[in-house]
């Protein structure tokens, strides 16, 4: 078994090799929360899930770290905008995310720093880095000299010469254009820690390499994070971290938007999807089959059409589920999966070569139990439920089965539909005796079915 990743810095797919042979050590870049998420903002978190579930499928421990940033330029200014304390805005933001992590099926990380708990690390990290001449404190700023290190730009493929460094307010006295800053001196009104060379807040790169190094030390496996962030954050995080002395990341996986018309889905465009709302208008594990299904390195245009699509696919799924369970009752999932979807899965995470598995042992179920063949039915089920279980899809699993605590009308009416289905086809067959005994199931189950000209209703009546 070898699993192989897309590395961003090599541009290749290259042989894992974990540093540890059996541990994994993942740090992704989580939530910069000055705003509820949007499902582009959670497809990250999701992808990362997936990876994370593989590796723990086959066998290897893994320590995930996903930070917040909870504190940066936008957040003071929705602060400033609103009259509401910065950390008001940070923490009512960060649950959010993690509540749209949790209803979309993402496991908890192993941790979850902060950038503001990480103050002395970064203190820490500036004083080595001046030390070593890789940084220097300018009014009350603090720069990163981008010439001092060698490797500068080699994850972005970019030439120095033709670089534009983004660049905040108040970035004065920078000795080239192109430098970045690591801290930022205070402002009137603003947050700000005290440090040797003044007063001020971290910048964006700094709080991950100090965080990265706090967590999983000078050298740790993959570190993940949306394709847009290759630059000038992970560049920057590389420069800062390495020349500090740490060896940092092995691997560099990124995956790709969520767009709307071809442009990329953010809330300064106003073509935003919050998940809070996208909740209320689509199941969640539906919403987790959408963002989830394509290759992590494919980027997903957003469509109500497109969201149908993966509404009638899944329903497909879950009317074998629920057909075999009508038959055999319940049915666990299988440890040992099919060799196509483990060699798919394998191979940079293909999902979707390993939802192609998943979709033929689906329609090999259904012939099984169309020929009565009862035990090759219940082998499929086994294997569908295990190949689920590790994308995190399974209906039938525990952290499905209440759908987040929500409003369970809209499951139960998908369910019914598709056993309605069952019965509209039985009835055809004039197989009255199969018709009938799914109606009665559904009696017994406290639900009244109706036959009408539109065709057959249903509403909850006395168990």
């Amino acid at each position: 078994m070898t699993i192989r990743l897309y590395d961003t810095s090599a541009r290749k797919i290259r042989d894992f090799a974990p540093i540890r042979p059996g541990c994994v050590s993942i740090y992704l870049c989580g939530a910069t929360v000055q705003a509820a998420p949007h499902i582009g903002h959670i497809r990250s978190g999701l992808n990362f899930d997936i990876m994370r579930r593989w590796f723990l499928h086959r066998g290897l421990d893994v320590t995930f770290v996903r930070n917040v940033t909870d504190i940066d330029d936008k957040i003071i200014a929705k602060a400033a905008d609103q009259g509401r304390p910065w950390w008001a805005i940070g923490y009512a933001n960060e649950r959010a995310f993690n509540s749209a992590y949790d209803a979309l099926g993402c496991l908890p990380p192993t941790c979850e720093p902060r950038a503001t708990g990480h103050i002395p690390e970064m203190i820490a990290m500036m004083r080595e880095l001046i030390d070593r001449g890789h940084a220097y404190a300018a009014d009350g700023n603090v720069y990163f000299d981008v010439r001092s290190f060698e490797g500068y730009l080699s994850l972005s493929n970019q030439e120095l010469d033709n670089l534009l460094q983004p660049e905040g307010e108040g970035e004065t006295g920078k000795r080239d254009p192109r430098d970045f800053a690591m801290w930022k001196a205070a402002k009137p009104g603003e947050p700000s820690w005290e440090t040797p060379w003044g007063s001020g807040r971290p910048g964006w790169h700094l709080e991950c390499s100090a965080m990265a190094h706090k967590y999983l030390g000078e050298v740790f496996d993959i570190h993940g994070g949306g394709i847009d962030l290759v630059f000038p954050h992970h560049e920057n995080e590389i420069a800062q971290s390495r020349a500090f002395g740490d060896e940092f990341a092995r691997y560099w996986a990124h995956n790709a938007w969520v767009t709307m018309s071809g442009e990329k889905m953010s809330k300064s465009l106003g073509n935003s999807v919050l998940v809070s709302e996208m909740v209320k208008r689509w199941r969640p594990i539906v919403l987790r089959y959408y963002l989830g299904t394509p290759h992590y390195r494919s980027t997903i245009e957003y469509s109500e059409e497109s969201l149908r699509e993966a509404e009638s696919a899944f329903a497909r799924i879950e009317g074998f589920l629920q057909r075999v369970a009508e038959r055999v009752g319940e049915v666990s999932p299988a440890t040992e999966l099919p060799t196509a979807f483990c060699e798919a899965m394998d191979e940079d995470l293909s999902v979707p070569q390993a939802m192609a598995v998943v979709h033929t042992t689906v329609r090999q179920g259904n012939a099984a139990l169309n020929a009565d063949d009862k035990e090759t039915a219940i082998a499929r089920l086994a294997e569908l439920r295990g190949m689920l279980g590790v994308l995190g899809l399974d209906p039938l699993s525990p952290e499905w089965a209440q759908e987040g605590g929500q409003d369970l009308h809209g499951v139960v009416d998908s369910l019914v539909s598709l056993v309605l289905q069952q019965r509209q086809a039985a009835r055809e067959r004039k197989d009255y005796a199969t018709a009938d005994a799914i109606r009665d199931q559904l009696q017994s189950s406290g639900l009244v079915v109706e036959d009408t000209p539109a065709g057959p209703r249903w509403e909850l009546g006395d168990r």
